[in-house]
């Protein structure tokens, strides 16, 4: 199923979405340019490797692991192909928007960027050894469309359903769609610990549980930076205060 809208409008302009939609897109249009062999070693640097990240706990955290331990943050704008851009973009453009403007740009971004983080992590620790890199921002997004099913169970997201020879457009409230999606990421993860050559990270392929575990964290920390709080109340209590010369 292919989300192409959702029918929830926003009351604010969403800067910060905005901003990391083209941010990815420009990091992406850098990755083209480069060669092969230098786009697997900005990968290596930028990207996380968990068998990296491993050692460097080995080694205790020091100003010498700083690089790797940011690679939790960059490997959030790094993607492997125009689809894994594509197809990301398309869900924090849907989704980011309302979340965003729910929390207020400063806290959305803070919310993002820690989702991406404990969602990466969630990867690193079902597969410590691996060593092909960990990139896209699909952890974080995940942590966006978590936040959105609890605060927006009955928005309607415009879907494209594969029903026969040709897809079908559809409206389907986001409880379902998105927790379709969880399900989904969340049995895939599991598979892929049984298989992890043929599905999951250890085969260059989806990292299920960094989509798994961002959905969980996004929904679980979303109302501590502002996910219910009544924006129409705040409103009018910053329209009634008094103004400060």
């Amino acid at each position: 199923m292919v989300p192409l809208k959702d029918y929830n409008p926003v009351r604010t302009t969403p800067y910060v979405t905005y901003g990391l939609i083209v941010l990815n897109v420009a990091i992406f249009l850098y990755e083209l340019s480069l060669p092969s062999t230098g786009l697997t070693s900005f990968f290596q640097a930028w990207a996380v490797v968990p068998q990296e990240l491993s050692h460097s706990l080995d080694t205790g955290v020091s100003v010498v692991n700083a690089e790797e331990w940011l690679t939790l943050i960059t490997s959030q704008f790094l993607h492997g192909g125009f689809l894994h851009l594509a197809g990301n973009m398309l869900y924090l453009w849907i989704f980011g928007n309302n979340v965003e403007d729910q929390m207020g740009s400063f806290r959305f971004l803070l919310f993002y960027l820690l989702c991406g983080v404990l969602a990466n992590l969630a990867q690193w620790f079902f597969a410590m050894g691996s060593d092909i890199p960990s990139l896209g921002a699909s952890g974080a997004i995940a942590g966006v469309m978590g936040a959105y099913i609890f605060r927006f169970p009955n928005v309607r997201i415009l879907t494209l359903v594969p029903l026969g020879p040709f897809p079908l457009p559809l409206q389907i409230p986001a409880i379902f769609y998105l927790g379709i999606w969880f399900l989904q990421q969340a049995f895939y993860g599991l598979a892929s610990l049984e298989a992890p050559t043929m599905i999951g990270m250890e085969g260059g392929g989806i990292a299920y549980m960094a989509h798994a575990g961002g959905f969980v964290i996004g929904a679980l920390v979303g109302p501590l930076f502002g996910l219910f709080e009544d924006q129409d109340a705040l409103d009018e209590a910053d329209a009634e205060a008094p103004s400060v010369d």
